[in-house]
């Protein structure tokens, strides 16, 4: 009987998930849920719509991959950055220039990794890069981005940029942040970010399908593209992206950056929060429990800020988990219309993967996050 009233319910996260894509607040949509509760896991998963609206259009399957956008802060920078700090490889309050020197320039030697996963170092937020870079192409008759120039000339500029605010005195979520954890991440280990997260990371918790599209491989063969979620009809690149990452700065860096570019299915992501949980509650030691607990602890820099480190945390009536995942809850979203929520004291974690940026033909808050979550949590609670 309960079962029957929990698929019932669960009946909702589809109709709300049609209902947005009639309304082209995206094409489509894969939403995978589960949760353990008096010895039973709960599951759930719904895939609905489009992956492709142009140049043709394909149908949503649970194994399309999508470009995750920031959750790659998470699922790749933040995750490597937990592991060195568990192998005491690095610390939270190592000052950035301390592996990376050329960082300091400019009055930053006081940021450290702490501030970085707390978007509390003072970097500005975001900056055009891809803007610069083709201006200088145009300047040049050179092609320039996503070579490996171009990736040291952006990290070049970061360095040599200054502050706009002092580290710990204000929390303003942005990229710039991640971008250098991700070049703290290669000076330690010697390797680059793709390489050093799928084999540290992705591989060791059976994430099969996740990683980095070098842009070199991003004009794939059709067969090959056509299990990727499209996603822009980029104005500067001239072409709707198909299996080629949409953040901009991402491109720019050949593909594979701290703060975007990562792709995977809803089966990967869920199988990542499902490690989380694993090791959290003891059942798996596949991640380290209490490096874990102090990365998905609220830093309160600055004071009552919402970020853990890497992660964000609900706030309560505004956040996008909705009102029912507690405040030992992480998660995070991403541009492209992903998102991943993990409620640790529930056992519960909610992927929800769309292509929102493809062709919709409106802009939208998206809102629809915190409803499917409600859907989802007050079905699995019957």
């Amino acid at each position: 009987m309960r079962h029957a009233v929990i698929r019932r319910k669960l009946g909702k996260v589809d109709r709300a998930l049609d209902k947005a894509i009639d309304g082209a607040e995206m094409p489509g949509a894969v939403v995978l849920a589960s949760q353990r509760r008096e010895g039973e896991l709960l599951e759930h998963a719904s895939v609905r719509g489009l992956a492709v609206l142009r140049p043709e259009r394909i149908p949503m399957a649970r194994e399309t991959i999508f470009d995750l956008a920031s959750l790659t802060k998470v699922m790749a920078t933040g995750t490597a950055l937990m592991l060195l700090v568990h192998e005491g490889r690095v610390a939270l309050d190592d000052p950035v220039a301390k592996h990376v020197p050329a960082f300091g320039e400019r009055d930053k030697e006081a940021v450290t990794l702490r501030h970085l996963l707390t978007h509390s170092s003072g970097l500005k937020p975001w900056r055009a890069f891809h803007e610069d870079l083709l201006a200088r192409e145009k300047k040049k008759g050179v092609q320039l981005i996503g070579t490996p120039e171009a990736r040291e000339w952006v990290l070049q500029s970061i360095h040599r940029s200054a502050l706009v605010h002092e580290p710990g005195t204000a929390a303003v979520y942005g990229d710039l942040d991640m971008i250098v954890l991700g070049e703290v991440i290669e000076a330690v280990t010697q390797q680059s970010l793709d390489v050093f997260c799928d084999e540290h990371v992705f591989r060791p918790l059976g994430l099969k399908h996740t990683g980095f599209v070098p842009l070199a491989q991003a004009q794939a063969p059709e067969a090959v593209r056509r299990g990727f979620a499209a996603t822009e009809n980029c104005p500067w690149r001239g072409r709707i992206l198909w299996g080629e990452v949409h953040d901009p700065n991402a491109s720019v860096m050949g593909g594979i950056a701290g703060h975007a570019g990562l792709f995977a299915p809803a089966d990967d992501v869920l199988r990542f929060g499902q490690a989380i949980l694993d090791a959290w509650h003891g059942r798996s030691h596949a991640l380290p429990r209490e490096t874990l607990e102090t990365f998905a602890t609220r830093q309160d820099l600055p004071p009552n800020s919402d970020w853990a480190l890497g992660w964000d945390t609900p706030s309560p009536g505004r956040s996008s988990a909705g009102r029912h995942f507690s405040a030992r809850s992480i998660g995070h979203l991403g541009f492209t219309g992903t998102s991943l929520w993990i409620d640790l004291e529930a056992d519960c974690v909610i992927v929800m993967l769309t292509q929102r940026v493809h062709l919709i033909a409106k802009k939208s808050k998206f809102a629809l996050r915190a409803e499917i979550h409600d859907l989802i949590r007050e079905a699995f609670a019957a």
